[in-house]
Order: structure tokens, then sequence, then C-alpha cells
């Protein structure tokens, strides 16, 4: 693997639109550029006709959050505003921006950059047999999709299992149970996390509108400024300061989860999450948030 600082170089390749791209963020990054991202699309202004879509584009809103569910440690913090969506580079892109970028470290970083797209098409190439057998399957998915849906809501019920076990490095799949649980709610959404941070925030943004969310938590890691600003598009959230909980729950409408690792590090380390039936403890959970 092509590694700078320690940093995989191929883990920071992704694809969007059919095409393997970098962010502007981890370039700036790699490239050391002191200004950040802002050096990047200062770059971008001043040589535009360098920059054709094939080499260079702006990600829409959609895309920001598809990425963000693929990597459950990606931050896209400039995602909020059409201004500052992100622009993503492909390999064309990102070795015509080592060009105009004047940093001592970018051509020596574009070299590794070039190598790691060709490593990333030569295992795309190397296993391009199973990739085409998952796209007919998934095409033929899509063709009975109605009727599957009509399943998954019939057994609605039993989509969440009493109990879960998420074993080390099981991200995506511990993230997307608690993303199901937040788009499950129709009422209310009470979450109860000594160690709530934004990340949090980025799991919210799919619950449904008139959903009140209500985080109980004895840290500091969340601003009035972040919480106004996500009630200004996501209303209503409230945050309240406890610190006589130990345990990590979730209310879901009128369901209570146990949830054994804290939100921010989901698929970090093996944990489970499990559904309580009694609902005396739900009542007691309730009463103890009030």
């Amino acid at each position: 693997m092509n590694e700078i600082k320690d940093v995989k170089i191929e883990n920071l390749i992704y694809e969007v639109r059919g095409k393997q791209v970098m962010l502007d963020s981890d370039l700036a990054r790699l490239y050391e550029c002191k200004n950040g991202t802002k050096t990047i699309n200062q770059a971008i202004n001043r040589n535009k006709e360098k920059f054709p879509d094939d080499f260079c584009f702006k990600l829409t809103f959609d895309e920001v959050k598809l990425l963000r569910s693929q990597n459950g440690t990606l931050e896209l913090k400039r995602g909020q505003y059409s201004k500052y969506l992100p622009h993503v580079f492909t390999e064309q892109g990102v070795a015509m921006l080592a060009t105009v970028i004047h940093t001592h470290i970018a051509s020596k970083v574009s070299v590794d950059i070039m190598r790691a797209f060709v490593a990333m098409r030569k295992f795309i190439n190397e296993n391009k047999d199973i990739f085409k057998r998952i796209n007919n399957i998934e095409i033929k998915m899509l063709e009975y999709d109605e009727n599957f849906e009509k399943i998954f809501d019939a057994l609605e019920p039993r989509r969440i299992e009493r109990q879960k076990i998420f074993f080390n490095g099981e991200i995506y799949d511990a993230y997307s149970l608690i993303i199901e649980l937040i788009k499950k709610a129709t009422q209310r959404i009470i979450i109860i996390d000594n160690y709530i941070d934004k990340s949090i925030l980025d799991m919210l943004v799919y619950k449904k509108k008139n959903v009140d969310v209500t985080l109980v938590t004895s840290s500091h890691y969340l601003t009035k400024l972040d919480i106004n600003k996500f009630n200004k598009q996501y209303p209503n959230l409230t945050i309240k300061y406890s610190n006589i909980f130990h345990d990590r729950f979730m209310i879901v409408d009128d369901t209570l989860y146990h949830i054994g690792a804290s939100l921010k590090d989901l698929g970090k380390k093996c944990f489970g999450i499990t559904k309580i039936e009694d609902k005396e403890y739900l009542k007691k959970i309730v009463e103890a948030v009030k």
C-alpha cells in the first residue's frame, strides 16, 4: 500500500459518479497546504481552463451524505451550505493540481497518489468478474424491489432484532442499524450517551421532520452554536446535561434500546445493541431523563 505519514492513500480514494476521486480536503492535507482547501480553491479559480468537469467537480448534498454513510469517520465540515460543498479530483485532476500547487512536497506526493490510483485500477481489474456478478445481483434485486419492500413492510416489527452484536471493524453495519432506528421514529428520539459529539448530529439528519430529539449527556462536546445550527434545518433538538447515567440508551418512540458503546465509537470495538421489552424500564428511564 502507498502511505504518506501513516495515511494509506488508497483509503482516501472514493467512487463518485462512476469515477475514482479524492477530496480537496485530503489533497490539501497531503500537499501540506498552509491554508487548507482555500489554497485548492484559489488554484482552481486561477486556472479554470485546466480543470474541466472530468478533472474536477463539486459534490452535491446527496453525494456528501453518501460519502458520510460509506465512511463513519469521514468528516465533511463544509457540506452544510452549497457555497462550501467540497470539490473532488479525478486522477487527471490530481496530476494537474500538482502542477499549480506550489508546495515543496506536491510533486513527490502526486507521484505516490498516481501509484495509488494505479493500484486501485489493478485491484478493480483483477476482481472485475466478482464486481460484475455483484452488479447483476443488484440489477435483479432492483427488478423485484417493489415486492421486497412490501415484504419488508409486513415484517417491520421483526426487522430490529432483540439483540445484535457487532465486532471490531463493523463500523458500517453498526452505523446502518442506528440510522435505521432513527428513521423508524415517528414521534421522539432520546439518546443517552456521556460522549455525544457532532457525529451524533450527522446521524440525526436522517430523522423524520416532526420527530423531537433529546440528547442526554455529561459532556460538553456540542456547543450552543452546534445545536442552534442543527435546529434551523432539522428541528427540534434539545440537550440535557446529567451524570446519573453510566450506560448508553436510545429510545425510539416507545421502544428502549441498550447500547454497549458510545455512538461516536460504533464498530471500533466489540459491543452489543439490545432491545429491552419491559415497558417498566422504559418508564423509569424516561422519568430519570425528566
